[in-house]
């Protein structure tokens, strides 16, 4: 069930390969930037378009509830396992990191079920939208009280200013708004937008999958010289956490499709939301620490293996679609 031949992997392991090799082979950030912007919206559309066709069911508030417990939980786990090894910022940093999400594995992972026609929720980019600010939040609150316990007389990052860039960070603007679109226009503006929005999306995937491995090949640097216990918990704590995302899943009956998505975002670990946020707020902790393990190791596991094993753990477990 591997996904190797999905031309959009594909082109992601040439990224590794080219970046691994030092070609000079790059993506104008400006392109990158609109690559991702353009995944947010097209993902934010078919949400909505869902949503205008399904309305708010028992299971779509099931699956935002567990998507909200799961944002706040992985953190919590992860600063109680990492501060055992780490102090309390570096611990903080990457708690933030793994417990929020990453937008395109989560788009990848609904390009795969698609491919695979298993149906889901378009709804659940929702709630990839409510994943992000949670752990940012929570790493913040940990980060005042381990100054403050160094230095009683730091001065502490404001949390004002801190959730005002969770909430209104631009892609995840884009992401809740292109929804509002959809679910306002409804069938006909779905009908209108499908060759912005379905036609180019595969090609744009890839596209940006590409760019993705090159930055991936960048951030094996990061893991030089780090501790075993953290490259460990890079390829553990995905599998980890989305076995814990399926038990909840089957505990609360949602659907195949929406189970293996809450598995993917549980397991996914952001590299751009929160790292521009900690940059900010955690200047103490090196970038190319959370950096080199969400998107050196997690990113590219998760791309390449993660996504269909996640797929096959839900079918043993939920029961294949015939």
């Amino acid at each position: 069930m591997l996904n190797f031949l999905d031309p959009a992997i594909l082109f992601f392991v040439f990224g590794i390969f080219a970046g691994m090799v030092k070609s000079n082979l790059e993506i104008p950030p400006a392109i990158s930037r609109f690559l991702s912007l353009y995944l947010l919206m097209a993902l934010g559309l078919k949400g909505g378009f869902a949503l205008q066709k399904s309305g708010f069911t028992n299971e779509i508030a099931v699956a935002l509830g567990l998507a909200i417990f799961l944002a706040v939980v992985i953190p919590l786990a992860s600063y109680w396992f990492l501060h055992r090894y780490l102090n309390a910022l570096d611990a903080a940093a990457i708690s933030a990191t793994y417990g929020s999400v990453s937008a395109v594995t989560f788009i990848t992972a609904t390009q795969f079920l698609s491919q695979n026609n298993i149906e889901y929720g378009g709804y659940m980019a929702a709630a990839m939208a409510l994943m992000e600010s949670p752990a940012i939040i929570l790493a913040m609150i940990l980060a005042n009280r381990a100054r403050v316990a160094q230095n009683p007389n730091c001065k502490r990052i404001g949390m004002s200013s801190i959730l005002h860039e969770s909430f209104t960070d631009g892609a995840q603007l884009l992401l809740l708004g292109s929804m509002v679109v959809g679910l306002l226009s409804g069938a006909d503006g779905q009908k209108i937008m499908a060759p912005f929005s379905i036609d180019l999306f595969k090609g744009m995937l890839a596209f940006f999958l590409l760019d993705m491995g090159l930055m991936a090949a960048k951030n094996f640097a990061g893991l030089q010289n780090q501790a075993r216990v953290l490259l460990l918990y890079a390829f553990l704590a995905p599998l980890l956490h989305a076995l814990f995302a399926l038990f909840l899943a089957n505990l609360f009956g949602l659907s195949l499709g929406n189970s293996i998505l809450l598995m993917v975002l549980a397991s996914s670990a952001s590299y751009i939301a929160v790292p521009a946020v900690l940059r900010h707020a955690m200047p103490e902790v090196n970038p190319a620490l959370y950096m080199g393990m969400s998107l050196g190791i997690t990113f590219p596991l998760n791309i390449i293996f993660g996504i269909p094993l996640y797929t096959w753990l839900a079918q043993q477990w939920i029961g294949s679609i015939a």
